[in-house]
């Protein structure tokens, strides 16, 4: 069957269940089923190229731990967590990202596929964005604060116990690890900014822009 005959057939089903227009491209977008699937095709689209994007950030200038790490991981969760892809396109992104940092803005010579402690800051990620799964049964203002405020809180002790537990710079002593969290305070206060920020920007940029334009494009074709 070519593509006429595909595009005959499909005409004759619109028809069979009396789905008035006035051409069959107008048909196939007064179709409940079909707009909604162009819908979440577009919406899956814009929230991977936000986090994207996001990640992209951090190759700008910015102050020490002023990144949207916690933003990325939240907003992962909020709209693409049911199955996981949030997850998954986060720590893309963000190894993406590292990559980019480790070996072409920050190269040592050699090739970085991740630098020590990475695990504890993916790490950060995963806490983050299942917070997040629990979180945004609903996705509020008062939600993403409160989460953005606890995505820094997670990733300060999990980035700095990863710190210490190096045995690099600190004593492997309990007194060690509270020198090295007492030593990461000052850095604390860039850490809750940059999420805070990016979250506002990540999920305003989402709801009031994306999501708005999508409603209206659905109310036109009806």
């Amino acid at each position: 069957m070519n593509l006429e005959d595909e595009l005959n057939t499909l005409s004759h089903v619109l028809k069979s269940k009396e789905i008035k227009c006035s051409n069959f491209l107008a048909c196939l977008f007064q179709n409940d089923g079909y707009f909604r699937s162009m819908q979440m095709n577009k919406k899956t689209i814009a929230i991977i190229a936000i986090i994207i994007v996001a990640a992209l950030t951090r190759l700008i200038p910015h102050p020490m731990n002023f990144a949207p790490l916690g933003a990325m991981a939240l907003f992962g969760s909020a709209y693409l967590g049911r199955k996981g892809l949030g997850l998954l396109v986060t720590m893309l992104a963000w190894m993406a990202s590292d990559l980019i940092l480790n070996n072409l803005v920050y190269s040592t010579g050699g090739f970085t596929l991740f630098t020590d402690g990475a695990i504890f800051i993916y790490a950060s990620i995963v806490l983050i964005y299942l917070l997040g799964t629990k979180l945004f049964s609903k996705v509020t203002m008062t939600r993403m604060l409160g989460g953005s405020l606890a995505a820094s809180l997670i990733f300060f002790i999990v980035s700095n116990f990863g710190v210490w537990a190096g045995g690099l710079m600190y004593p492997m002593s309990f007194d060690g690890l509270i020198a090295c969290y007492a030593a990461a305070i000052p850095f604390f206060q860039n850490t809750i900014t940059g999420d805070l920020v990016y979250s506002v920007a990540l999920f305003i940029a989402y709801e009031k822009i994306f999501k708005a334009q999508l409603t209206a494009k659905k109310i036109e074709s009806e």
